[in-house]
């Protein structure tokens, strides 16, 4: 007969986690324990006493006399344990070389505030501000920095405005202010002024102010090149003697052969297919004199007259070429429908190599009564379009004053909307004598 292994006593709980067992159970319901694997024996705590009797077993129920901690004494710190002091092991087990080993908590200082990209600007009203070198501009944004080649400021990195966004000039007694507006991607509007003198030594003062008829092509280029070439014809048949009223027919003559010129350049005709409009504008100037003013047009731009004395009525000096002026002169609507229609301003006559028949018109008046010339384009008199709202827009002191007049009704413009791009002259008359400007 086969000897028999001694067999372990049945277990009635798992000894893993306690749960309920069967006696036939060889594995835990609940954790899936090895059953028959021998459990390590109970650690021994012996209950015997040094004198070797037998002591009593520990009443759960009875509290155990701890003894009690001792204060923490005062009058020593606690003790102070240094990052250096923490030993630490590098991925392979090994202790870190070096006297920093273990973990780090010297962070590099971080500021509060961290400084700006670029410099504050200074501020205008307390710092001076110099001068920038002969050549270079100064930045409009901080007023600090000097504007590269590209047209960004080297201090700030700010855009500047292009050139003609907003233009500014003074000579003497005659100013001219245009600026792009507030809807406009540019600006297509241009302008000229000039003065010289007759040949009995008298004074003249001139001022072109053209519009780029926007649906064209280049409409920028053509008013540029129409002012200039208008303003030079001027200038040279006024001298010699030539009538002011014959020598603004010939500027305006001259300024269609610039614009004409346009359409037949290279670029225009490889950025535009040959269907669309060749390059237009509009143009209206005006010559004063001691005692003449002469006035010229093409197109929708004006002049007005306002006297000094504003009890006298002041005055429309030009007719526009336009739907709605010919609505009113074939007496099929009066002035208040016909600008009222969405086809208004739909102009019958402008500068530039489609244009119908070239009709300059021309005008001469003798004023008896001193006052202001206001050249303008349609920017500007959209908001003030009769001869007593401009009147009104005028400031008192225009005459002496006349590119503050000039930037008063470019704000005016650009405070009702600024729709277009808006450009005004200012020729004080009678024109002063050589050598004068303005208070």
């Amino acid at each position: 007969m086969m000897s028999q292994m001694p067999q372990p006593t049945a277990l009635t709980k798992c000894p893993i986690c306690e749960w309920p067992l069967a006696s036939d159970d060889r594995f835990c319901g609940a954790c899936g324990h090895d059953l028959s694997t021998v459990p390590a024996p109970p650690e021994d705590q012996p209950t015997i006493t040094m004198n070797g009797t037998a002591g009593t077993a520990p009443d759960e129920a009875t509290p155990v006399d701890w003894p009690v901690a001792s204060e923490p004494s005062t009058d020593t710190p606690p003790p102070v344990v240094r990052p250096t002091d923490i030993q630490g092991t590098d991925s392979g087990g090994g202790e870190l070389p070096g006297p920093g080993r273990g973990v780090r908590f010297d962070r590099h200082h971080e500021p509060d505030e961290y400084p700006l990209a670029a410099p504050q600007p200074p501020d205008p009203r307390t710092t001076d501000l110099a001068t920038p070198p002969t050549g270079t501009k100064l930045c409009v944004a901080c007023r600090a920095g000097h504007v590269d080649r590209d047209g960004y400021c080297e201090n700030c990195g700010h855009a500047q405005p292009r050139e003609r966004d907003h233009m500014e000039l003074e000579l003497g007694a005659v100013a001219a202010v245009s600026d792009r507006g507030l809807r406009h991607h540019r600006n297509e509007d241009s302008f000229a002024i000039s003065s010289t003198a007759l040949p009995d030594g008298s004074p003249a003062v001139v001022a072109i102010v053209c519009d780029g008829v926007s649906s064209a092509t280049r409409p920028d280029d053509a008013s540029l090149a129409a002012a200039r070439a208008a303003n030079e014809t001027v200038l040279e048949s006024l001298p010699r003697g030539t009538h002011p009223q014959q020598a603004m027919h010939d500027a305006i003559v001259a300024a269609a052969s610039a614009v004409n010129a346009l359409a037949e350049e290279p670029e225009t005709a490889q950025e535009h297919a040959p269907h669309q409009n060749a390059p237009a504008c509009t143009i209206v100037g005006s010559v004063v004199t001691p005692s003449l003013l002469v006035v010229g047009w093409v197109g929708d731009s004006r002049a007005y007259w306002v006297p000094v004395d504003r009890s006298a009525p002041p005055a429309r000096l030009t007719e526009d070429d336009s739907w709605a002026a010919q609505m009113v002169s074939a007496g099929l609507m009066n002035e208040a429908e016909a600008y009222a229609d969405e086809r208004a301003h739909a102009i019958t006559g402008w500068l530039g190599a489609d244009a119908y028949e070239l009709e300059p018109h021309t005008a001469s008046f003798k004023p008896d009564r001193p006052g202001v010339v206001v050249v303008c384009t349609d920017g500007l008199w959209n908001y003030a379009e009769a001869a007593e709202e401009m009147a009104e827009a005028v400031p008192l002191d225009a005459a002496e004053r006349p590119l503050h007049c000039a930037q008063v009704l470019v704000g005016r413009a650009l405070d009702g909307g600024g729709h277009d791009n808006v450009t005004v002259a200012i020729l004080p008359f009678p024109a002063p004598p050589q050598g004068a400007g303005s208070a």
